[in-house]
């Protein structure tokens, strides 16, 4: 017997047993049940996951899946929980139950709505009147770092990147749409009068020789 054959029968042993292993580590005392399991998955998923792709992730039959995942659904909707497990596109994901949702639609609204801070409306007013401009260039203005400030202001859908600085690279902010619409007005032309107040930005290569331009 050559070589090869043994090499090939020895690595063939040493898959089997890895499975073996690992199957036993599935199934230990520690090991989690095929609903938890379930649950887990489709918590992480973003679109709906299929039946074969969850059975080969928790190593269980599919037709054990498909009822487990049925029981589930039924047991959510027994109970009246606040989520639902559908089976939409070919496969299965969580979905915020109809009946709570006019409680998710009005914590959304309230939180499109919540005022701004003196911090955000200081860094907007920066960012309308200087853009497009980085957040290096606005936290010289400011004196202070604007790093959870932009986050805040980009989800508020209030400014938008618009691409990237040619020196530094780094990106650049414009103020968007939605803002105009919040401001009530049809374009940046019908700011007040506000910009000879802030620093032009010539004369923040000083300030900007200590501040990090870069994102």
């Amino acid at each position: 017997m050559g070589d090869a054959p043994m090499d090939e029968q020895v690595e063939e042993v040493s898959e089997a047993v890895e499975e073996a292993v690992d199957e036993a580590a599935a199934d230990g005392p520690g090991a989690p049940s095929l609903s938890a399991a379930l649950e887990a998955l489709l918590m992480l998923a973003d679109e709906p996951m299929g039946v074969m792709e969850l059975a080969a992730a928790v190593r269980s039959q599919p037709d054990d899946v498909t009822e487990e995942l049925q029981r589930l659904s039924a047991e959510y909707t027994e109970q009246m929980r606040g989520f639902d497990l559908r089976e939409v596109a070919g496969g299965w994901r969580y979905y915020t139950r109809a009946e709570c949702s006019p409680v998710v639609e009005r914590f959304v609204l309230d939180g499109q709505q919540a005022r701004l801070t003196q911090a955000s409306l200081e860094t907007l007013a920066v960012i309308a009147y200087r853009q497009p401009i980085t957040r290096g260039r606005i936290s010289a203005v400011r004196g202070v770092n604007v790093d959870g400030v932009i986050r805040t202001l980009l989800t508020r859908g209030l400014i938008a990147e618009a691409g990237s600085d040619g020196e530094s690279g780094a990106h650049l902010y414009i103020t968007t749409p939605h803002f105009l619409e919040r401001m009530g007005i049809s374009s940046l032309d019908e700011l007040p009068p506000l910009a000879e107040h802030l620093p032009d930005l010539a004369d923040l290569e000083d300030v900007l020789g200590t501040v990090d331009v870069s994102e």
